[in-house]
């Protein structure tokens, strides 16, 4: 998502800070006030309730800031969080689960104010949702009658900041952004938490959207390896652990052509939501388990083939491909059977002048340049994000009584200082290719056989494709007998499978059900 999204490009909001004269001996009070007030931890508390399916559930909610160190014990950042803590429990006893979206650059607005918060924000289904005011209304599906919730801002997103010589600190952005460096700042507050709130005897969980299922792989593998912390359970939605199977550019990866393969049954998918299939069947599901199987074996096939395929094979390739996406068998041909996610959301509806949604192909939105070789924008990111950031804005001032003074940044671009440089388990130093961390996942599952992994993916989502998590998920580099550790849920949604209704209906039960199941204690 521009928010929970890889390779987008955010922009964020300065924040601004207060100049002195250097004339005015006063003046430097403030300054060092503000600094001392940087690298110490800040919260606010308030008291909340919230109904879940039927349960009114009274809650504790702390917004705050942990401080993180370096191995000297000097300030490197300050991590904003929001915490919901159930009354009336043994917190020992009681699941918490730690949420985050991904970018990397983004915060957790998303799923805080989307999918498991006790406020949900409202929006259209899958139209552009209308202009403020928004409706904040009680979340029906927050997971508070499951877990303790806890989002975490990623450094430098929400109110999260880097605490850099000017604030007091000596971090640097070297200490956060990058895969691995993002992996230790997220195990560092974890800990930290669990040290704060008595919650180290407490059921654990990992729950990660987008860019977010990347951070929980080096994330559990960091808690579990290098901390001892064992997890019950991590959950994914919209996974990417293995980067060479995004569905992006992967023409910028010739001879790599396993992305086309598997983001083909989401292309199907999305035709037949839009009435584009020369032949419409009335069930997606029989649709998809019958392009799945010509994905890996007849269209692998001719893949593989490169140019040694013969023009009346193509040709009938590109007539099987039409029937299974609605795009033109020339425009097949020309693309040499070969068509990527953002060529796909431009070309499926321009004689309609619109284009799809990239993380949710439901979406439509009106065509920027309809002779472009890919889309211009994602019309779903369009439709729903002011609506977000307005809400949590005003919610985090007027009911959490925190961050009057400061500016929220839903998302920064991380990319020109971000490093995706990965070491994985057993690598001697970090791999100068594609980051894969199934390797980290592996090892968290192996280290801690008892761990039990929940994926989660919309078929409408052409950023994380459901097919590409499955496949990884099967070629984990694990022993087969852990495979039966992990469970499989699809929703008629796309990446943000929360913004229908009903998904994150069935998102709540799915996850609420899936901690439940892995922890042995009462709640």
């Amino acid at each position: 998502m521009k928010r929970s999204l890889l390779f987008a490009v955010p922009f964020a909001a300065a924040l601004v800070l207060p100049v002195f004269a250097a004339d005015k001996p006063t003046a430097k009070a403030p300054a060092a006030a503000s600094t001392a007030a940087a690298t110490a931890p800040q919260e606010s508390t308030t008291q909340g309730s919230v109904t879940v399916e039927g349960q009114r559930i009274n809650y504790k909610a702390v917004a705050g800031t942990l401080i993180l160190k370096n191995k000297d014990g000097k300030p490197t950042g300050s991590m904003f969080y929001v915490a919901y803590l159930k009354d009336g429990v043994n917190p020992a006893n009681r699941p918490v689960t730690f949420f985050y979206n991904g970018g990397p650059g983004s915060s957790s607005v998303w799923l805080h104010m989307g999918a498991f918060g006790p406020r949900r924000v409202v929006t259209a289904d899958h139209t552009h949702t209308p202009a403020a005011p928004y409706q904040l209304v009680n979340n029906d599906y927050s997971l508070l009658d499951a877990t303790d919730e806890v989002f975490i801002d990623a450094m430098g997103t929400g109110f999260s900041r880097i605490l850099d010589k000017d604030k007091g600190g000596v971090g640097t952005p070297k200490d956060f952004y990058g895969v691995d460096p993002d992996g230790k700042a997220f195990a560092q507050f974890i800990t930290e938490f669990l040290s704060k709130y008595g919650r180290w005897n407490s059921p654990k969980y990992l729950f990660g959207e987008s860019y977010g299922t990347t951070r929980s792989a080096v994330l559990a593998n960091d808690l579990e390896t290098d901390d001892d912390v064992d997890l019950n359970g991590v959950i994914l939605l919209s996974e990417i652990l293995n980067f060479d199977l995004n569905a992006d550019f992967p023409q910028i990866n010739p001879g790599m052509d396993l992305p086309y393969e598997l983001m083909l049954p989401t292309f199907t998918a999305t035709a037949w939501y839009h009435h584009k299939l020369p032949n419409q069947p009335a069930e997606l599901q029989p649709l998809l388990q019958q392009v799945q199987h010509f994905a890996m074996n007849d269209y692998a096939k001719a893949l593989q083939a490169g140019s040694t395929l013969d023009p009346a094979a193509k040709q009938q390739m590109a007539e099987q491909l039409h029937n299974y996406t609605g795009l033109p068998v020339s425009y097949l041909l020309k693309a040499n059977l070969r068509v990527t996610g953002p060529e796909f959301e431009h070309e499926l509806l321009l004689g309609s002048d619109e284009l799809t949604g990239r993380l949710d192909s439901r979406f439509a939105g009106p065509v920027m340049d309809p002779l472009a070789e890919q889309a211009e924008y994602d019309p779903q990111s369009a439709a729903i994000s002011s609506a977000y950031v307005s809400a949590f804005n005003d919610y985090v001032r007027k009911d959490l009584k925190f961050g009057q003074d400061r500016v929220y940044r839903p998302e920064i671009n991380v990319f020109p200082e971000w490093s995706f440089l990965h070491q994985p388990p057993g690598a001697p130093f970090p791999l100068p290719f594609g980051v894969n961390v199934m390797p980290d996942l592996a090892s968290a599952m192996a280290y801690n056989p008892d761990l039990k992994v929940l994926l989660n993916a919309g078929y409408f989502d052409l950023a994380t494709p459901y097919y590409a998590a499955v496949y990884t998920m099967h070629h984990l580099p694990m022993p087969d007998k852990l495979q039966s550790n992990i469970q499989y849920a699809f929703y008629p949604s796309g990446h943000m499978v929360y913004v229908h209704v009903p998904s994150l209906k069935a998102l709540h039960d799915n996850a609420a059900k899936f901690i439940d199941s892995t922890h042995s204690r009462a709640r």
